[in-house]
């Protein structure tokens, strides 16, 4: 719209229903504004409406106060409402009249009250006539006026402020009060050293505030987070004084008991108790004081800027020095706001530094179900730190939280504390002294669902891998029942759990020879995948003497589904993997070796090698089940005269995996054993390897030699090309297979030239070489000696 358009501006006003306020003595007119913008001919360009309502606070209204005049004074000095409406201000005020009787008549206590403000005392008021005294909007500026008065009126003035803000729809109108708020956090930032309740009050009423996201501006800008921070650390501060203090009176009483005088005994024990008291009293409203200033920071503490600002200023710290408090209502909101800042890494170092693990101990057990609960939350964000895992087995937590997993309530976050603790190998074997392996098994095996909680299940398959906590598991007809479950509701991580169990040697694993052939059916039958690896798993544990591996492919026809799934691509690489170890397990039997090669399983672990060489597990196991099968003659013959195998084996002789070169070499040693001349291929293999950067430096020679030749020159060379052909270095039988590509040229010339000096002393250095020459060593320095003295020769 452009600014020459607009010419006038009309407002339309239209009076709607009338109501009573539900707080206050006072009326609500409601009414609907039409704003429009009316260009030239008067015609409108631009028009709005929005709903309104007017308050009329009735101040004068009381229980003599005459109806019907007021009623008329009303609809007078109000232009929205007309007159005709008379008869209905009359019946809203007299509703009001009769209102402000019934609630004369209640205690404060007696009204609604959050859950947070039943706990907190507020300072009891009285009018003059003995009646308890009600806050109200209207008188606003009185209650500001108290604030500026002694001590005892600023109690009172903050108590009246207070009932107000506990009503949140009074929170609006307080919050645009500049005034009343200025003045509050004026008397807290001045006088909160002076009076536990003025304190408690002021502060309160900026805890109502905090409890709205939208009304955090308001405490941000009268700093209160800053000035609730101080006056925590003021008051922690002031009651360790008091402990001291009430110690010396202590002290001092005893003393003084030991006296001959019974009035001076008397006198010092009344002493003694008064001082008791006193800290006492005083303690309590400490307690209320800082549960409502904690509550006010965790709120506003939403905000992670707030929250760190509040770290640099060790609200960490403050937390766990008030943990040795005894009030369990403060005690929970304290654990619930550490539980929060736990979250990150910064403050969960500052509690470990300030120990906050051996103060929890005394909470978990605590009487108040609460704060047990959140007590063991924080320390399942802490447990994620392996340091404070160790802390919290040290201060005895192992067996308090075993004793917890009956609590229904307790047993989620219990079972994943102890799912971290079993993390740690050494704390594997201290579960054996507690109940928890039957207590968790019980639960396993009760459990009504399909599927074993998450927790549940993670924590016996840790506890699983210690070999006597696998026992206790076997205990009994717990294995048979743990199968059972584990078969009818195909649960892949209870299966997990018994292939944990499988893998410990001894009795244990001869205890699952008896449901080998269920899971030889499970793993043809079982519609979930990972279910069939964890089969796979607890059969590739399975390497027990005397097991009829051949009986137990042929009778459940295992041979094609195996073959099936090693084709590259299939099938996932858990699957390929699991598989590939079962069969290193069965090759373990003689006869089904000897059954594998006949079916031409090693030729798809050959092309599966040749696909998954960059996967060093699978590469592995595959060299694992050629070692395997060189254990017996008939599969071993086969292994070298019918595949590859071999040669795969050389070339993984220097693999950069430690075990995978330690498998090869075995597996060489027993072929070396039986094959003499794959044991000089092994040799020379080895050789080239340890000498290479020699045979390289001899190589480089040689074609600078070339290259001088070429260029005609007539000195005959201090020493023959053919040193370096292929045959002064191997024998002459086995070069076919390894050729240095040397000159066809240089090899012609060498033939016809007499042999030099350098090549008749070396001859029977390389006929009796049986070993590489190894770079530093003596035979390497003597040869080098020999270059030298020959070449002085030819200069």
């Amino acid at each position: 719209m452009q600014s020459d358009d607009a010419r006038y501006l009309k407002r339309k006003v239209k009076a709607g229903r009338l109501d009573v306020h539900p707080t206050e003595q006072a009326l609500v007119v409601h009414y609907e504004l039409e704003a429009s913008i009316l260009g030239e001919g008067m015609s409108t360009v631009l028009s709005d409406k929005k709903e309104c309502q007017k308050i009329i606070r009735l101040k004068s209204l009381h229980s003599n106060t005459d109806i019907s005049a007021l009623a008329v004074e009303v609809v007078e000095k109000c232009s929205l409402i007309h007159r005709s409406k008379l008869p209905e201000v009359e019946q809203l005020i007299y509703y009001l009249q009769n209102r402000r009787k019934e609630a004369q008549t209640q205690s404060v206590k007696e009204r609604p009250q959050t859950a947070f403000a039943t706990e907190l005392n507020v300072s009891n008021l009285s009018s003059p006539d003995g009646t308890a005294e009600v806050a109200t909007l209207s008188k606003i500026e009185d209650y500001i006026d108290l604030l500026y008065e002694n001590i005892p009126e600023k109690i009172r003035g903050s108590a009246l402020i207070l009932q107000l803000a506990r009503n949140p729809d009074n929170l609006q109108e307080l919050s645009a009060n500049e005034r009343v708020l200025g003045a509050l956090a004026r008397v807290l930032r001045e006088d909160w050293k002076q009076s536990l309740d003025l304190s408690t009050n002021i502060v309160y009423v900026f805890f109502c505030f905090s409890t709205f996201s939208a009304f955090h501006a308001v405490i941000i800008q009268h700093k209160m987070g800053s000035l609730c921070m101080e006056l925590i650390d003021y008051e922690l501060r002031r009651h360790d004084q008091w402990t001291d203090e009430l110690e010396q009176r202590r002290r001092h009483s005893q003393s003084e008991a030991a006296s001959p005088s019974e009035e001076t005994k008397r006198k010092a024990l009344a002493d003694f108790e008064k001082s008791s008291r006193k800290f006492a009293l005083l303690t309590k409203k400490q307690d209320q004081l800082l549960r409502v200033a904690f509550y006010l920071l965790l709120n506003i503490a939403e905000d992670t800027r707030l929250e760190d600002k509040m770290r640099r200023k060790n609200i960490v710290g403050m937390l766990v020095k008030a943990l040795d408090r005894e009030n369990n209502d403060l005690l929970l909101l304290i654990v619930t706001f550490l539980k929060k800042l736990s979250v990150f890494r910064e403050n969960k170092d500052d509690m470990a530094d300030m120990n906050v693990v051996e103060k929890l101990p005394a909470l978990v057990t605590s009487t108040n179900t609460d704060l047990a609960h959140v007590a063991m939350k924080l320390l399942f964000n802490l447990s994620f730190d392996p340091e404070l895992r160790s802390r919290m087995v040290r201060v005895g937590l192992l067996p308090k939280l075993v004793h917890l997993l009956d609590n229904q309530k307790h047993r989620s976050v219990v079972l994943g504390i102890l799912y971290h603790l079993s993390m740690d190998d050494r704390v594997k074997s201290m579960f054996t002294y507690t109940d928890c392996i039957p207590l968790v098994l019980k639960m396993i095996i009760e459990c009504s669902e399909d599927k074993v909680p998450l927790e549940l299940v993670a924590v016996a398959i840790n506890l699983a891998l210690n070999k006597r906590n696998s026992q206790l598991m076997c205990e009994g007809t717990r294995l048979k029942t743990l199968m059972q479950r584990a078969f009818h509701f195909q649960d892949a991580l209870l299966m997990k759990c018994l292939r944990n169990i499988a893998q410990h040697p001894g009795q244990t694993k001869i205890l699952f020879v008896e449901f080998i052939g269920d899971l030889a059916q499970a793993i043809q039958a079982a519609e979930c995948e990972e279910f069939v690896v964890e089969c796979l798993g607890v059969m590739g544990n399975l390497a027990v003497e005397n097991m009829d591996w051949e009986r137990l492919m042929k009778e459940y026809k295992l041979i094609p589904w195996l073959r099936s799934h090693l084709v590259s691509g299939r099938s996932e690489d858990d699957l390929v993997l699991e598989i590939v170890v079962l069969l290193g397990t069965a090759a373990m039997d003689e006869a089904c070796a000897n059954l594998l090669c006949k079916a031409e399983v090693l030729q798809d672990l050959i092309e599966l090698l040749k696909a998954k060489q960059e996967d060093d597990e699978v590469v592995l196991q595959i060299i694992f089940v050629f070692f395997q099968l060189c254990k017996h003659p008939s599969s071993m013959d086969f292994l070298i005269q019918e595949t590859e195998a071999a040669a795969y084996l050389i070339d993984l002789m220097h693999d950069k995996n430690a075990e995978i070169r330690r498998v090869c070499d075995n597996t060489l040693d027993i072929i070396g054993t039986h094959f003499p001349e794959w044991a000089k291929r092994v040799q020379l293999e080895k050789f080239r390897f340890h000498n290479s950067q020699w045979l390289e430096m001899v190589k480089n020679q040689q074609t600078l030699d070339a290259a001088a030749a070429a260029e005609g020159d007539d000195q005959m060379p201090y020493y023959g090309d053919d040193i370096y052909g292929p045959s002064c270095l191997y024998q002459t039988d086995t070069m076919d297979d390894f050729d240095f590509a040397t000159s066809s040229e240089n090899s012609s010339r060498a033939s016809s030239r007499p042999r030099s000096s350098y090549g008749q002393d070396l001859e029977g250095f390389m006929e009796a070489m049986g070993r590489p020459l190894v770079p530093g060593s003596k035979q390497l320095d003597d040869l080098n000696k020999k270059l030298g003295a020959l070449k002085m020769q030819q200069q």
